[in-house]
């Protein structure tokens, strides 16, 4: 496997887990959204990713597939979660039905900090990876000297 491919499938996890800390942002921001354009609360999004699949079939892929050297990460969709959203009793609040209660988005505070934290650590681990590889880079350029 060559250094650029470490550095691109590395850059496919950065850019991945970007979009997953957008969309946790999103629904951090969106906790207690009652009405959406679309009418109702708003509801969690979570991303669904999926291995990057080539377009080349080369025997290097081929090998790299057989000794489990994947592509890559891309997202494959962001789908909103059925869970059933959080009612609360509030017969003030302008969005309350008949029975006084409002219906708030499925959104768990904590779990969505702890998604972004798993996020967080998943970038910096390939900013580490593409730090490694410039650092093996370098190492075997001063080596050829």
């Amino acid at each position: 496997m060559s250094f650029l491919r470490g550095i691109d499938i590395a850059a496919s996890g950065m850019t991945a887990q970007r979009l997953r800390m957008d969309v946790i942002a999103n629904n951090l921001a969106n906790a207690e959204t009652t009405r959406t354009s679309k009418g109702g609360p708003y509801r969690r999004q979570m991303v669904i990713f999926e291995e990057r699949k080539d377009a080349n079939k080369s025997f290097q892929e081929a090998l790299g597939r057989e000794l489990k050297i994947g592509s890559g990460v891309r997202v494959k969709s962001i789908v909103e979660d059925s869970a059933p959203l959080r009612r609360v009793y509030d017969p003030s609040h302008p969005d309350a039905d008949p029975e006084g209660y409002v219906n708030y988005p499925n959104v768990n505070v904590v779990e969505e900090m702890v998604d972004m934290i798993a996020a967080t650590r998943s970038y910096e681990a390939n900013v580490t990876v593409i730090g490694s590889i410039k650092n093996m880079t370098m190492k075997a350029l001063d080596i050829g000297r």
